[in-house]
């Protein structure tokens, strides 16, 4: 992974939008669009990504677990979505929900929408109740899309939520998904070479004495 970098203060939520975070109830049409949802990404990286992956059967068939990942650009969530072996329950920044188009259809998706920056109970229940139903969470520790290119300084909260939910943590890490290089690649129909790698899943401890830490 790239060298950790400390750029500028990290991106806090202006706008409150508390009762649009929740854990999304798996109902039938949920449940839909999410597998189209996961067709159409495998289409839209075969046709313009070229994928060096490795590492995904590290990610467990079954039982809760959070996956945390570097944030690089708009395909990093695609490639998760896309690859996979399970559905995934992603942490997404609040401002994405007043996107023409594309806040309904990642709310409608099911998104457990976080007010960064903030202390957001709300967001840390949902991925809780996400955990107690058996689900894979994924989620950038970095807070936002990487503004140097480079791996920077994660939150503490990816840490809170796998110690509070007692579950392992999965580590991945993406390159070559920078919106500067695959949009303008896109744009003349040219594939563009990025890399997934899926470590090993791994707990933490000593839930106490993190607390104390951030306190």
């Amino acid at each position: 992974m790239s060298e950790v970098t400390s750029p500028k203060e990290k991106p806090k939520s202006e706008v409150i939008q508390a009762h649009l975070t929740r854990f999304p109830r798996r109902v039938w049409w949920r449940r839909l669009i999410r597998g189209l949802s996961k067709w159409l990404a495998r289409l839209l990286i075969w046709i313009f990504l070229r994928i060096e992956k490795s590492g995904l059967e590290n990610i467990p068939q079954s039982g809760p677990a959070l996956i945390v990942s570097n944030h690089l650009g708009d395909a990093d969530f695609v490639l998760l979505v896309a690859l996979g072996p399970r559905l995934i329950e992603a942490v997404g920044k609040i401002e994405l929900y007043d996107l023409p188009i594309l806040g309904k259809f990642l709310d409608t998706y099911g998104i457990i929408w976080v007010h960064r920056g903030q202390a957001d109970r709300r967001a840390i229940r949902a991925v809780l109740n996400a955990f107690k139903e058996q689900c894979l969470v994924a989620i950038a520790p970095e807070g936002r899309e990487s503004i140097t290119g480079s791996l920077e300084e994660g939150t503490g909260g990816a840490a809170y939520l796998a110690l509070k939910g007692n579950v392992p943590l999965i580590p991945v890490t993406i390159t070559g998904t920078e919106n500067s290089q695959v949009f303008p690649n896109m744009k003349k129909l040219k594939r563009t070479d990025v890399t997934l790698t899926v470590g090993a899943q791994f707990l933490l401890d000593n839930y106490h004495e993190f607390r104390k830490a951030v306190h």
